[in-house]
């Protein structure tokens, strides 16, 4: 379960990677065509295929509703952190009690 739990965490953390590249990016180059022949669009798929193996193998290790509980979890807490460090965003209070009790709600859902 150990091996599982930090394959889940890497999955996750390379999909929330990807979406903060696909922000910044976007926002810099817009939807356009060369926006997707780019390099650092070529990084972002390869990211995406790998962190869907990723997502496979928790899939066949554990149950579904367990597995997305703690990728809800884990996506919310590095969506937060990312956006605050690298994007300086930062949220009212209200905002992060919201945040916390989701997450409190998805690592409830995964143990129970």
């Amino acid at each position: 379960m150990n091996w599982t739990i930090i394959i889940l965490v890497g999955t996750q953390a390379l999909y929330t990677v990807t979406d903060l590249m696909g922000r910044l990016y976007m926002r810099k180059y817009g939807f356009t065509l060369t926006a997707f022949i780019s390099l650092w669009y070529g990084m972002y798929i390869l990211l995406k295929i790998i962190a869907s193996f990723g997502q496979l193998y928790v899939f066949t290790s554990t149950e579904l509703g367990k597995s997305m509980a703690l990728f809800g979890a884990v996506s919310i807490i590095l969506s937060n952190v990312l956006g605050y460090l690298i994007l300086s965003e930062i949220l009212s209070l209200g905002a992060y009690i919201g945040i916390t009790l989701a997450v409190l709600a998805f690592i409830v859902l995964a143990i129970i």
